[in-house]
């Protein structure tokens, strides 16, 4: 293995090494995942492609991060390029989307974070563009100790923002290792070419290396222990990177190891595939049917044909006793639930039943009431791990008669939650139509909307991508698989497309547990669609198979009584699920389930769609064009090799087999450097100490020439020789047939690799740039003695001359 190429792999290692720093950021290593991985080992691909090609050192890196970046787009929005490889309009909507997600999740979570799409970007893309950096510094400029301080960013960051937790000295460990043996590389070949310089002799140049390990060594075991010593004496200078061992450690989070927080516009993905079911609240009511007591966080208003997202709030402060909400005439009965919320959940949103009429908590300073949503957050960083608080709801107690006796939604709820995107393909209002067939009013087809999702052919299915855009909604209908976030989404979309005022919810359903005690957990994250009814408000409804609990007014039997009843009929309870999965799912109760099986979704992933076609945008036109002058750009040196060669043996008047009685001196030395250049391209270099008869020689020798090829060679070399040294010559008329039989032979000996190299990425070529700095260097020269005759005629007649 040459030393270019383990300095490569030694600098794809350091970055690994010292991205496991990261590892305490998040819940899992995400840093190091499979995505990074691919990352770090394509920057160094893309590195050793680039330097074996004849290209100027400037352009390796540039070239070398757009391989980087369009690697990086490749794994993560490949679903909106065009036809799955070429990045367009769409593909950079995607990651701009991915990259403002990421830094909502990055104000959003507290450490550790879940590893979402948006942080994922962040991280990895961060990760790939040190793995470039590493690599340049290291390889392409041959500086690996300046190499260190990308690595040292890396290293800083997963220490600065963990707070020093507990094991970062053990990153520090891998980090400090995988650069010395960064260092440890590069002064190897430093000293082994040093010692044939000086003619030393391999013992002294190993006693050297030695000696440098040691050095090395010792400074990392003094970094490592150094700190520890000095705090056991010194309690004052802190621990350095044995702080927190075993403890909480400091950061912005609890200190909880597994805190989880709330975000509203992101995927909680992280939070509902974990492969714990981790418990984030309790709660205790005097509601009479508690499985019907949804904890609600915020509403989704806003659909702007990219996602369903937070629209205008009106932020107050938070009173003791609220105002009666949206659209409700009168308030109905009056439910308190007493929450406490868990040490591991980290929420800037309070979960509370809706419509909620009070609030008591320990002190409202740091909250805000949102009159619209109907939502209470908090401002000023206010901690909510282990809060314990109580809030009072309504009970609106409607039944089908009501709803459907509603009047139309004033002009205001009309105008905010009717607006639906340009964008929204047609079968989204053609299905909703088509379902609602036959349905008068606004209730009936709602309740024909939920009826549709519950008890048609629909999966509920976690994997899928949490996508809500109309392209996302449009392939929810076509393959009726998904979760609660596709559900709701596109409950509410069908709704607006009918006329019936809509939003997303987003909070948890009721958890298990009777009255008195009743435990929710990560898995009961979820999401509804609610919709509006003059003089009642906004109205649960519940698409969403298997999950949650239908409201009871559009079950047949509750809806005929005006008042609902404490527990559902046993004839409704085959039609309605209940709080919990059934056992018959794979979200029974049998501790060998998964809870990722059974885990929902609470929050909307920002997708971005396009309609216009690409070919109609012009930054996939300038996309295009950057593809085309990459492969040109790759493309160069084949065709300037084959352009020589067809110039240098081609049949007229310039070729070695023109007509004639005797060639050209040029033309004979055309035919030898072609041969020569034959032989660079399939890995046999020339040397210009030897004859040409001994280079022919050498040539027929190393590439077992047969004979027929090696006496074309030896015709070739000793027409260039009398060239070179005769004072007449008389070369054979027919040269070029001879350096065609002697490459023929060369392509014959040589393998199928070096053949292909030959062919695409000849070495020869290196000739060019040669020849294009020797005429820029020409031209600098021309160009200053100009310059220099310009300045004296121009300064000429201004001089004094010196008296006699």
């Amino acid at each position: 293995m040459t030393t270019r190429a383990k300095l490569t792999l030694c600098a794809a290692l350091a970055t690994a090494l010292a991205a496991l720093s990261l590892s305490p950021l998040f819940k899992d290593s995400f840093a190091l995942s499979p995505h990074g991985l691919l990352m770090i080992a394509a920057a160094a691909a893309a590195g050793a492609g680039l330097r074996a090609l004849p290209l100027p050192r400037p352009l390796v890196l540039p070239l070398q991060l757009l391989v980087v970046l369009y690697v990086l787009m490749l794994t993560t929005v490949q679903s909106s390029m065009y036809l799955g490889v070429l990045p367009g309009p769409g593909a950079l909507d995607a990651v701009s989307s991915l990259l403002a997600e990421g830094g909502n999740d990055i104000q959003e979570y507290a450490i550790p974070a879940p590893t979402t799409d948006g942080l994922g970007l962040i991280v990895v893309g961060s990760v790939s563009l040190v793995a470039v950096l590493v690599d340049a510094l290291a390889v392409t400029y041959r500086r690996a100790a300046a190499a260190g301080l990308p690595l040292l960013a890396l290293y800083s960051v997963g220490c600065g923002l963990a707070g020093s937790p507990g094991g970062m000295w053990l990153w520090f460990l891998f980090a400090a290792a995988g650069y010395l043996g960064l260092l440890y590389t590069e002064g190897q070949d430093r000293l082994t070419r040093w010692g044939r310089v000086f003619h030393g002799t391999g013992r002294s140049a190993v006693a050297l290396s030695n000696g440098g390990r040691r050095v090395g060594l010792i400074a990392l075991a003094t970094a490592v222990v150094l700190p520890a010593v000095l705090s056991t004496l010194l309690p004052s200078t802190g621990s350095g990177l044995f702080g927190g061992f075993g403890g909480s450690g400091g950061g912005t989070g609890s200190g909880a190891g597994d805190e989880r927080s709330l975000n509203l516009v992101v995927a909680l993905t992280a939070n509902l595939r974990a492969n714990d079911d981790t418990e984030l609240l309790r709660f205790s009511t005097n509601a009479t049917d508690v499985d019907q007591l949804y904890l609600r966080v915020a509403a989704l208003s806003e659909f702007d044909g990219s996602e369903w997202k937070v629209g205008q709030q009106s932020s107050e402060s938070l009173p003791t006793t609220l105002p009666l909400p949206e659209g409700m005439a009168a308030g109905g009965n009056s439910v308190q639930t007493n929450i406490k919320l868990s040490e591991k959940l980290g929420t800037t949103w309070l979960p509370m039943p809706y419509p909620v009429s009070w609030v008591e908590m320990p002190s409202t300073a740091n909250w805000r009431f949102d009159r619209t949503n109907r939502t209470v957050n908090a401002v000023n960083g206010e901690k909510t791990n282990g809060l314990s608080y109580a809030v009072g709801s309504f009970t609106v107690n409607a039944d089908a008669a009501q709803l459907r006796a509603a009047d139309p939604a004033p002009e205001d709820i009309a105008r905010r939650y009717l607006a639906l995107p340009n964008n929204l393909p047609a079968v989204v209002g053609d299905t909703a139509r088509k379902i609602t067939q036959g349905a008068s009013n606004p209730y009936d087809q709602a309740v024909a909307l939920q009826q549709y999702f519950t008890k048609g052919d629909f999966t509920y299915n976690t994997k899928i991508e949490p996508r809500t855009g109309p392209d996302a909604i449009a392939k929810f209908l076509q393959d009726k698989e998904g979760f609660c976030v596709h559900f709701a989404a596109t409950m509410a979309a069908m709704s607006r497309s009918l006329g019936i005022p809509s939003r997303v919810a987003i909070g948890f359903t009721p958890g298990t547990g009777d009255s008195s005690n009743r435990i929710v957990r990560s898995s009961n994250y979820h999401a509804w669609p609610e919709l509006y009814f003059s003089g009642l408000g906004w109205m649960r409804f519940e698409p969403t198979p298997n999950r949650g609990a239908v409201p009871l007014y559009t079950v047949p039997q509750a809806a005929k009584s005006a008042q609902p009843s404490t527990q559902p009929s046993a004839s409704s309870s085959a039609e309605q699920p209940t709080a919990g999965p059934s056992s018959s799912s794979a979200c029974g109760t049998s501790p060998k389930h998964r809870p990722e099986d059974c885990a929902d979704e609470a929050a909307i992933i920002q997708h971005r769609s396009t309609v216009t076609p690409w070919w109609q945008t012009w930054p996939a036109m300038l996309v295009a064009a950057g593809l085309v002058l990459l492969l040109a750009l790759l493309a160069t040196p084949m065709l300037l090799r084959n352009r020589l060669r067809r110039r240098r043996l081609g049949v007229g008047r310039h070729g070695p087999d023109a007509a004639g009685p005797r060639l050209t001196d040029e033309q004979v030395l055309a035919a030898w450097a072609e041969l020569v250049d034959s032989a660079w391209d399939l890995g046999l270099p020339p040397d210009e100490a030897r004859t040409p008869r001994n280079a022919a020689r050498r040539l027929a020798e190393d590439a077992h020439l047969a004979p027929a090829a090696a006496e074309a060679a030896g015709r070739v070399a000793l027409a260039t020789e009398r060239v070179m040294y005769a004072r007449e010559s008389d070369p054979p008329a027919r040269l070029g047939t001879d350096v065609r039989t002697a490459r023929e032979g060369l392509l014959l000996q040589a393998t199928r690799g070096r053949r292909l190299r030959a062919l695409l990425l000849p070495a020869s070529t290196v000739r060019f740039w040669w020849r294009t700095q020797d005429r820029i260097t020409a031209l600098r020269e021309r160009t200053a003695d100009r310059s220099a005759k310009l300045r004296e005629a121009v300064t000429r007649p201004f001089r004094r001359t010196p008296k006699d």
